[in-house]
C-alpha cells in the first residue's frame, strides 16, 4: 500500500476512531442522563401521589370522623327510645327505629361467658353471629363492656364509643359497611348501628389513590405500574376470612392499598422495608415479565407505614436512545466519507514532493553516493531534502572508513584465533546451562574431545567428591564474580583423572548481561607429582633424623623387658605387678611404632572431617622422647572445644611434626616448645607454635618457604616448602614471627567447612 493510501486511510481512521467515541459518551452520558431524569420522573411523581394520597387520606378521616359521629348519636338516639333489658326489645322494634334514625341497620350484642353475641338485630342475617374471632374487633367490644376507653389504634374512639374500619360484612360479604359500637352501662346490651359505605369506596375510587395511580399510569406511558404498599403488612401472608363461604380479604389488613402489583420484583420486600427504614428512596433494576424495569421505592413522609412503588418501562430509554444515536451515526457517516476524500486530496499533494526526494533516495541505495536533490522550499520537505544530502555525503565517507575498519577487525580475529588455537591451556565456553558452543586446539589435546563431540553437549568429567565445589564456583561466576587458579580435578574422554588449574570468568553482551562462561583449564598433573615427590622426600628425611629418636625410646622400654626377663630366669616367676609393667611397655613400643611407620609410609590423599586436637596429641607423644632427649619441654594450650576441618590427616601430621621438629632443633640449650590450639571464627581454627630458640633474622623470614633455602648444615630447605604448599591446598594460611635470641612463632590457620561450621568437639 503506498504512503498516499496509508495517510488517507490513516486521517480517515483517527476521524472514524474520534467519531465512534464520541458516539459512544453521547450514548453513555445519554442513557445516564435519561435513567436520573426517569429517577426524578419517578421521585416527583411519588411525591405528587403521596401529596395527593395525604389530601385524600384527610378527606377519608373526615368523612370516616363525620360518619363515626353519625352513628354515635344514632346509637344514643336508640339508647333512649329503647328499654334498657333486651328480654323487651324485638327486631321489628329495631328494623323501625334504624329507618327513623338513617341508618342501614341497628345489632344489640350481648357479652356471655366467653363471648359476644349478636342477640338481636333490625337485619336477620346478623342474629347469633360470634365476634370472639374477630380480633381486635373483639378486643374493642370488651373495653367497652368494661366501660373503659377502647386503647386499639385502629377505629375512631369516642366517649363510650368505637367505630371499626370500614370492612366487608359477616353476614353479607357483598356488602361493605361502617359500625359503630355504644355502651354507657346503663343497658344490658351493647348498640351497634352501621350503613352501607359502598358511596366511601366509590369516592377512593374516583377521587383517592386509586383514581390518582391510574391517572399516573394514563399520562406517562413509559411507567407500567404505581403501588401503595402497607409497610406494616409487606411480606406477610394476607388474612382471608370466609364470610358465608366466599374468600374475603380484609381491607384493613393488606400490604397493597392502593394500585396493582403484577411486577414483582426479588427483592421488593427488602427494597420496601429499607425505604421505610431510612426514609430514602430504594431504586433497583430487574427483569419482570419481559420488561427490564427500573423500580423505586418512595417513602410518604408523615405516613410512616406507607411506601409508594413505581415500576419504569427502561425499554422507552432504549428506544429513546436507538433513535438519538441513529440520527448520530448517520451525521458521522457523512462526516467519515467528507474525510476521505479531503484526506486522500491532501495526501497526493504531500506525496508529490516525497515522490522526488525518494527516487534520488533509491539511487543512493544503489551506490550512487554522489547524487543531490534540489532543495525547492524550506518546510519540512525541504529540510528532508537536505537532510538526504548531508547523508549522501556522510555515507560516500563512512563506508571508507568502514571499508578500513573492517580489514583491521579481519586481521584482530585471526590473530586471537590463532592465539586461542595455538595457546597449551585449554578453553572451553558454554552457555548458562552447561552447554559448549565453542572449544580450541588444546582442550582436544587435554581432554580427549573433539569439537564434533563437544560442541551442543554438557560436559560430565567432573568426580563427584568435586561437583558441589563446582556448583559453588558456578554461582560465583553467574553473579559477576571469577575464579583464578582453582586448582582441581577433572576426568578426559578415556576416564582419566587429570589435574588442573581452573580460571572461570563470565562472558557479557553490550547491555552487561551475562551470556556466557569462559574457562581456561591447564594441565598440572606434572607440576602435582613433582610436588608429590617433594613432599616425599621431605617426609624421607624427617624420617630418617627421627628413626635416633625412636631407636632410644625404644631401647628403653626393651631395657625394661630384658631385665624382667632375666629375673624371670632367676627365679622363675613374677610378681603380677611387674607382669603389668612389661604389657605397659610392650603397649608404648607398639604406639610409637605404629606412629612411625604412618609418618613413614606413603598414604593416599584422601580428604576428610578430621579432629585437629587429636592430631596434635599424637605428634606431641611422636615427639615426646626426641624432646626429652633435647632437654625440651612440650606445653599444650588446647581448646576443649574446637570443630572438625576438611584435610587430610597424614599431610597435616607432616606439617605440625615439621615445625615442632624445628622449634626443637633452634633451642640448642633446651626450653619450652608450647602448642596452642584455638577456635577463632569466623577465619576457622588457630594453631600457634611457639619456640625459645636463637631465632631468625629478617632477611631470612621472606625466605622460609623458598625452595632449597636452608641454614642447617645436614637441611634439604623443602620442608617448610612442602608445608606450604600442604596448608595452600587446605585453603589455609601459615604465617611467621621471630626475633633474634628470643624465639619463633608459626601460626598456620584452617578454614572451617559450611558443613562442618557447627560441628565441636570435645
Amino acid at each position: 500500500m503506498s504512503i498516499k493510501a496509508k495517510l488517507a486511510w490513516f486521517i480517515s481512521l483517527t476521524v472514524t476512531v474520534v467519531l465512534l467515541l464520541n458516539i459512544s459518551i453521547y450514548y453513555f452520558n445519554s442513557k445516564v442522563e435519561l435513567q436520573s431524569s426517569a429517577e426524578q420522573q419517578m421521585l416527583v411523581i411519588a411525591k405528587q401521589i403521596g401529596q395527593s394520597m395525604d389530601t385524600a387520606q384527610q378527606s377519608r378521616r373526615l368523612i370516616e370522623s363525620g360518619l363515626g359521629e353519625k352513628l354515635r348519636l344514632a346509637a344514643i338516639a336508640a339508647q333512649n327510645q329503647l328499654d334498657p333489658d333486651i328480654a323487651n326489645v324485638s327486631n321489628e322494634e329495631l328494623e323501625t327505629l334504624s329507618k327513623q334514625l338513617g341508618v342501614d341497620d341497628i345489632t344489640l350484642w350481648v357479652r356471655t361467658r366467653d363471648d359476644i353475641v349478636a342477640v338481636k338485630s333490625s337485619d336477620p342475617a346478623e342474629l347469633n353471629i360470634s365476634s370472639k374471632t374477630w380480633g381486635y374487633w373483639y378486643t374493642a367490644f370488651n373495653q367497652l363492656f368494661d366501660l373503659e376507653p377502647v386503647t386499639i389504634k385502629e377505629g375512631q374512639k369516642l366517649s363510650h364509643f368505637w367505630s371499626g374500619p370500614i370492612n366487608y360484612a359477616t353476614s353479607n360479604p357483598s356488602h361493605i359497611n361502617k359500625w359503630g359500637s355504644y355502651y354507657d352501662g346503663t343497658t344490658n346490651y351493647m348498640i351497634n348501628p352501621f350503613i352501607n359505605a359502598d358511596l366511601f369506596m366509590k369516592f377512593e375510587e374516583t377521587s383517592g389513590s386509586e383514581a390518582i395511580a391510574a391517572q399516573v399510569l394514563k399520562d406517562n406511558s413509559s411507567i407500567l405500574e404505581v403501588t401503595g404498599f402497607n409497610t406494616e403488612f409487606v411480606g406477610k401472608k394476607p388474612i382471608i376470612k370466609i364470610k358465608k363461604g366466599m374468600p374475603i380479604y380484609n381491607l384493613d389488613v393488606r400490604s397493597v392499598i392502593f394500585g396493582n402489583n403484577d411486577y414483582i420484583g426479588r427483592n421488593d420486600n427488602e427494597n420496601i422495608m429499607l425505604a421505610e427504614s431510612t426514609g430514602e428512596v430504594v431504586t433497583a433494576r430487574d427483569h419482570i415479565n419481559g420488561h427490564e424495569v427500573l423500580k423505586s421505592f418512595v417513602p410518604i413522609v408523615g405516613q410512616s407505614t406507607t411506601v409508594i412503588g413505581i415500576t419504569f418501562d427502561l425499554g422507552t430509554i432504549q428506544k429513546t436512545l436507538l433513535r438519538q444515536l441513529s440520527v448520530q451515526a448517520l451525521i458521522s457517516l457523512g462526516l467519515i466519507l467528507f474525510t476521505a476524500a479531503a484526506s486522500s486530496f491532501l495526501a497526493a499533494f504531500i506525496i508529490r514532493s516525497l515522490n522526488q526526494i525518494l527516487s534520488k533516495v533509491n539511487e543512493i541505495a544503489q551506490g550512487n553516493f554522489g547524487v543531490q536533490v534540489a532543495v525547492t522550499s524550506s518546510d519540512e520537505l525541504g529540510l528532508l531534502a537536505s537532510r538526504v544530502n548531508t547523508m549522501s555525503h556522510n555515507l560516500q565517507t563512512y563506508t571508507t572508513q568502514l571499508k578500513d575498519a573492517n580489514e583491521e577487525i579481519r586481521h584482530t580475529k585471526q590473530y586471537l584465533e590463532s592465539f586461542v588455537n595455538h595457546t597449551s591451556d585449554a578453553i572451553h565456553v558454554s552457555d548458562l546451562s552447561g552447554y559448549l558452543i565453542q572449544i580450541n586446539t588444546a582442550f582436544e589435546t587435554i581432554y580427549g574431545w573433539s569439537e564434533q563431540e563437544a560442541l551442543g553437549t554438557k560436559l560430565d568429567n567432573i568426580p563427584e567428591e568435586y561437583r558441589k565445589e563446582f556448583e559453588e564456583l558456578l554461582d560465583i561466576v553467574k553473579n559477576g564474580g571469577s575464579i583464578t587458579d582453582q586448582e582441581t580435578v577433572r576426568y578426559s574422554k578415556n576416564g582419566n583423572p587429570i589435574d588442573v588449574s581452573l580460571t572461570i570468568s563470565p562472558i557479557r553482551n553490550e547491555s552487561g548481561d551475562i551470556v556466557a562462561i569462559a574457562t581456561i583449564s591447564r594441565n598440572i598433573t606434572a607440576r602435582k607429582h613433582t610436588e608429590e615427590v617433594l613432599r616425599r622426600s621431605e617426609k624421607l628425611s624427617v624420617v630418617g633424623q627421627l628413626a635416633a629418636g625412636v631407636a632410644h625410646e625404644v631401647r628403653n622400654p626393651l631395657t625394661t623387658l630384658r631385665g624382667f626377663v632375666q629375673l624371670l630366669q632367676q627365679n622363675e616367676k613374677l610378681t603380677p605387678a611387674y607382669f603389668d609393667i612389661m604389657l605397659a611397655e610392650l603397649d608404648r613400643i607398639n604406639f610409637i611404632i605404629s606412629e612411625f611407620l604412618v609418618v613413614a609410609k606413603p598414604q593416599a590423599v584422601h580428604f576428610q572431617l578430621i579432629n585437629v586436637r587429636d592430631t596434635l596429641r599424637d605428634i606431641v607423644m611422636l615427639l615426646d622422647s626426641e624432646a626429652n632427649f633435647n632437654n625440651v619441654r612440650l606445653v599444650t594450650y588446647l581448646d576443649e572445644q574446637v570443630p572438625l576441618v576438611m584435610g587430610e590427616v597424614n599431610q597435616l601430621k607432616q606439617v605440625f611434626l615439621n615445625v615442632m621438629k624445628n622449634g626443637i632443633e633452634s633451642m640448642s640449650n633446651g626450653g619450652e616448645l608450647t602448642i596452642e590450639l584455638r577456635y577463632a571464627p569466623p577465619e576457622g581454627i588457630l594453631i600457634r607454635i611457639t619456640d625459645q630458640g636463637s631465632g631468625i633474622a629478617e632477611p631470612d623470614l621472606s625466605r622460609l618457604c623458598e625452595p632449597f633455602f636452608t641454614r642447617k648444615e645436614e637441611g634439604t630447605g623443602l620442608g617448610l616448602m612442602v608445608s606450604q604448599q600442604i596448608i595452600d591446598n587446605h585453603k589455609g594460611s601459615m604465617h611467621f614471627k621471630s626475633q633474634l635470641d628470643v624465639g619463633t612463632i608459626v601460626e598456620i590457620k584452617l578454614p572451617l567447612p559450611p558443613a562442618a561450621a557447627t560441628a565441636i568437639t570435645k
